[in-house]
């Protein structure tokens, strides 16, 4: 049997990973059949060229017995990127998966799409959708985020005025990281840091000066 051919293409630097970017949210697959040809393609956000290479070796060692296990990946903004036919005919399968992850405008993206061969050939046209079609599914599948900064802060309130406050969280999408029910209410929030002074403000104005928001840390987050 040949041996089969790996094409590669990467990027010269490792570009920063920027502040604020676009990535999956999580880990999912999608599969389809074409002429007889079962293609399941496999999505994962993943932060380094080792991740990526991991999550290659996943799907790689799980559908040992495939025809093909293709394979694309993009990190630090396009700095990194790289693909592989494995075995296909040249330019017909990882470089429509690499396409895919650049059009989907996620980063530190890697995609698998393993074909199992039906029996009736493609031809290269009919190659290039099926893998670009399997990128997409998973793509999909996995659904799209971009991370912010957000600020982490604290509140402590009474059970009066815990009622109100309840209803103005979802207000300003602030998301609830804990509640603690003792002697009084003390919640630990985060909002997106350019929505906390808006956030901070409404809480003075509802409460007259009362309840104080306190800053405890940032991190970096998706709504």
């Amino acid at each position: 049997m040949a041996k089969k051919k790996t094409t590669e293409s990467a990027g010269q630097n490792e570009a920063a990973k920027p502040r604020l970017y676009t990535t999956l949210a999580r880990e999912a697959s999608a599969e389809f059949t074409e002429k007889k040809s079962l293609f399941i393609g496999y999505a994962a956000p993943t932060k380094t060229e080792q991740d990526a290479l991991d999550f290659i070796a996943k799907i790689r060692k799980k559908h040992s017995d495939a025809t093909h296990n293709v394979y694309a990946y993009q990190l630090n903004g396009g700095g990194i990127a790289r693909y592989s036919d494995d075995g296909e005919p040249q330019g017909t399968a990882g470089v429509p998966v690499l396409d895919i992850i650049k059009k989907s405008g996620a980063d530190d993206v890697c995609v698998v799409v393993t074909r199992y061969f039906g029996g009736i050939l493609l031809g290269a046209g009919g190659l290039v959708r099926a893998y670009a079609a399997g990128a997409k599914a998973a793509i999909d599948a996995a659904g799209i985020v971009t991370y912010e900064n957000y600020t982490e802060f604290k509140l402590v309130s009474g059970y009066s005025e815990y009622q109100k406050l309840e209803y103005e969280l979802p207000r300003y999408h602030v998301k609830v990281d804990s509640t603690d029910f003792g002697g009084d209410v003390t919640l630990k929030l985060a909002i997106r840091a350019v929505d906390y002074d808006n956030f901070a403000a409404r809480v003075s104005e509802l409460f007259a000066g009362r309840i104080k928001p306190e800053i405890t840390g940032e991190r970096f987050d998706y709504e």
